[in-house]
C-alpha cells in the first residue's frame, strides 16, 4: 500500500488501499502454491486462521473506508513500528521437541485470526507482516512454515477487502495487474531466499523485523512531512 501511494504516486489512499489489497491476495495465492509444493503449509492451522479472520477483515475494510486516507498512513507505519519489535524479541524455540516446533491449532487461534483480519481489512494490506507473528504465537510455528501458512490467510483476507473496496469503486484495475505480474515473478525468489534464511538461526525473523522498520520509518517520515505542509 505505501509502495502504491509513494513510488507509483497514486494520491488516493483509498484507492492504494482496494488495489494493494487486490494484489495482494492474487500474489500471496500464487506464493502459496509454491510454498505447498515445497510442504511448508501447515493447512489444518491456515484453515481455522483464514476462516475466523474473514469475518474481521470485512468489518476492518468497512471501517477504514471511513477514515481519512492521511490517517491510515500515518497509522500504518506506528503498526509496522510495534510488529518489527515484537519480532525481535521473539524468543528462540529451536530447542523445543521437533512435534511442537512444528505448530498446532490454540484456542488463541482463531482469536488472532479475527484481529489480524480486522487490521489487515482496515489497512487493506493483506496483513502477511501481522499474520506471520500471530501464527508464530498462537500456533506454536516456526518461522519459515508460518510464513508459508500465513499466505492463505493473506489471500483469503485480501480478496475479502478487495471485494469491499470493489463495491465502493476503489480499486485501479490495471495497476493492479501490473503488481500481480511483478509479484508472482518476485515470489518465485522470495521463496527461495527464505528457505534459505530459515537454515539460520533467527536470520529470517531479523530480516523480516528489519524490512517492517525500514518501511516503517518511510511511511511515518511521509507522514510526517505530509501533515507539516498542510
Amino acid at each position: 500500500m505505501p509502495l502504491i501511494v509513494y513510488a507509483v504516486g497514486v494520491r488516493d489512499p483509498h484507492v492504494a488501499v482496494g488495489t494493494s489489497a487486490l494484489a495482494v491476495a492474487a500474489n500471496a495465492l500464487i506464493n502459496a502454491c509454491n510454498h505447498a509444493r515445497a510442504g511448508a503449509v501447515r493447512w489444518k492451522i491456515a484453515a481455522v486462521f483464514a476462516t475466523s479472520g474473514i469475518v474481521g477483515a470485512w468489518c476492518g475494510s468497512l471501517a477504514g473506508k471511513a477514515v481519512p486516507g492521511d490517517n491510515l498512513l500515518a497509522c500504518f507505519g506506528v503498526l509496522m513500528l510495534l510488529v518489527g519489535a515484537m519480532m525481535f524479541r521473539r524468543p528462540s524455540r529451536s530447542r523445543l521437541p521437533p512435534a511442537e516446533r512444528d505448530g498446532h491449532p490454540t484456542l488463541a487461534l482463531p482469536f488472532v485470526g479475527v484481529l489480524t483480519g480486522a487490521v489487515s481489512g482496515f489497512f487493506g494490506i493483506g496483513g502477511g507482516f501481522l499474520i506471520v507473528p500471530g501464527l508464530v504465537y498462537a500456533a506454536r510455528l516456526e518461522m519459515l512454515p508460518a510464513i508459508a501458512t500465513s499466505l492463505v490467510a493473506v489471500t483469503a483476507f485480501g480478496l475479502t477487502t478487495a471485494l469491499s473496496y470493489a463495491r465502493s469503486g476503489t480499486i485501479d484495475w490495471p495497476l493492479a495487474v501490473c503488481f500481480i505480474g511483478g509479484g508472482a515473478l518476485g515470489g518465485v525468489g522470495g521463496a527461495r531466499l527464505a528457505r534459505h534464511l530459515a537454515g539460520r538461526r533467527g536470520a529470517l525473523d531479523r530480516v523480516f523485523a528489519g524490512m517492517l522498520f525500514l518501511g516503517a520509518a518511510y511511511v511515518l517520515y511521509r507522514s510526517a512531512a505530509a501533515f507539516r505542509l498542510s
